[in-house]
């Protein structure tokens, strides 16, 4: 018999009740008081699980399964019973189970309450959580309203190479990618590789998004992104996920009018797909959640300068660590300051020095700084970077030499600049982060289903 989805079930509660269904999970838990039993069984499919009753008449092999251990996995066919009375709408009257592999006392998830951390050296079995069943599940909607977005709006979506010989940020921090024997010893020789050049796992894929901007007007590309930095904060991945949509003919507020729309159209999504999710959240990770959302998704971003963002800065620098000065990158507490105590909501911060940021974002007519934004979010700091790129040849080429780049590695992107350039635009987005964001949760490790970091690269 054809197994239906535990979410099926709660969607046509009133068109299957008093059927006979076919159910496949993993056990929860098991009560049983030798007349009666009930499992709660959880298939992945729902964040709400579902009440199984069993009982000796029905069931020939009760009393084994009645010691069936958290984690054991069985498949049940029974009659839905509708339970409006109840806390849960309706249960599953058991007519025959079938244990399809039992857990012993070694189960790593028998015990509520384990640590954060000790769920990551169980990864392999932590998306059997509730928690982080919650997350991923959030995270699977949260693609797909992206998706959505971007197509209704009328964008390409690009598959942009893993693979790359050019640093988009130049900051140097890659992960280098060689066909030689890098245990050997010996000297590695770029022209000895199997693309006969230094080649790297990519950082990002802005420049490739540029290409396909200045021929088909608006793409976006959604994938992995790799930094080799051994940074172990709660915000920083070596591999995470990355949406970078590019537009031609946008200029910098046009690129914060898209980036505003695009977070409030995935929050008002998650509102509607997610409810029970984010009020678990809610109630056991960041009280306050979905009050902080409600006001992103209701709320005018505010838009100041960089200029504008020091002056409110230096006002407060005696209680600030770093204390706040011109030239100076924002750190998170002059994020948070911002957007929790001056604003009370999201703001972008736009004009900052060039020394600062990279260099394929627009100069200033005041050679000072770049047409470039950051868009801070209350709880969490930055969340969205973004720019006007460069689209004038000289001055391109000049921020290449002023950085110390190689502009052999950078041709084919001046180039771009030579052949029919106009001005445009485009933002990136750590995917994970904004993960973190509307689940409430602290540390990128917990949002990431693999999460790559340094000194981890376990499952």
């Amino acid at each position: 018999m054809k197994l239906t989805d535990i979410r099926t079930l709660y969607k046509e509660s009133e068109k299957l009740k008093d059927t006979q269904v076919t159910v496949g999970g993993w056990v929860r838990s098991v009560r049983d008081n030798k007349n009666f039993g009930f499992i709660d069984l959880n298939d992945g499919t729902s964040f709400k699980g579902l009440q199984i009753v069993f009982t000796p008449e029905n069931i020939k092999n009760y009393q084994e399964v009645a010691k069936l251990n958290t984690g054991s996995s069985l498949k049940c066919i029974g009659k839905l019973v509708l339970t409006p009375e109840n806390k849960q709408p309706f249960e599953l009257h058991a007519l025959e189970i079938e244990i399809m592999s039992k857990t012993g006392n070694d189960y790593p998830l028998q015990k509520k309450g384990q640590s954060m951390e000790f769920l990551r050296e169980q990864g392999y079995l932590r998306p059997r959580t509730n928690l982080f069943n919650a997350v991923f599940r959030v995270r699977s909607e949260a693609c797909y309203a992206l998706h959505k977005f971007f197509n209704d709006e009328g964008f390409v979506y690009l598959h942009a190479p893993i693979l790359t010989s050019s640093d988009c940020e130049g900051a140097g921090e890659l992960f280098r990618v060689s066909t030689q024997d890098i245990y050997s010893g010996k000297k590695l020789n770029p022209k000895d590789e199997l693309f006969g050049k230094s080649v790297f796992l990519s950082p990002s894929c802005q420049l490739e998004g540029e290409v396909f901007a200045l021929s088909m007007g608006k793409v976006y590309t959604f994938g992995p992104s790799f930094r080799a930095e051994n940074s172990n904060t709660v915000k920083h991945a070596n591999e995470f996920w990355h949406i970078e949509p590019e537009i031609a003919f946008y200029e910098l507020f046009d690129d914060m009018d898209l980036m505003e729309k695009m977070i409030k159209y995935v929050i008002g999504y998650l509102f509607e797909k997610c409810k029970n999710e984010l009020e678990f959240f809610d109630k056991f990770i960041e009280k306050g959640l979905l009050d902080k959302l409600k006001n992103v998704h209701e709320s005018e971003f505010a838009r100041i300068t960089y200029d504008e963002a020091i002056e409110k800065l230096e006002k407060n620098n005696k209680n600030f660590e770093f204390k706040a000065s011109w030239g100076c990158d924002l750190q998170t507490e002059h994020e948070k300051y911002l957007t929790q105590e001056v604003y009370g909501k999201p703001v972008f911060v736009y004009n900052y020095p060039k020394e600062i940021k990279a260099f394929y974002m627009r100069v200033n007519d005041d050679n000072k700084t770049v047409k470039a934004t950051d868009l801070l979010v209350p709880g969490i700091g930055e969340l969205c970077g973004a720019s006007e790129r460069e689209e004038r040849y000289d001055v391109l080429l000049n921020r290449i030499h002023e950085l110390g780049l190689n502009e052999k590695d950078y041709w084919w992107y001046l180039n771009l600049r030579k052949f029919g350039s106009v001005k445009h635009s485009g933002f990136g987005m750590g995917f994970d982060r904004f993960i973190m964001y509307v689940t409430g949760m602290q540390n990128i490790r917990d949002v990431i289903p693999f999460p790559r970091t340094p000194k981890n690269c376990e499952f």
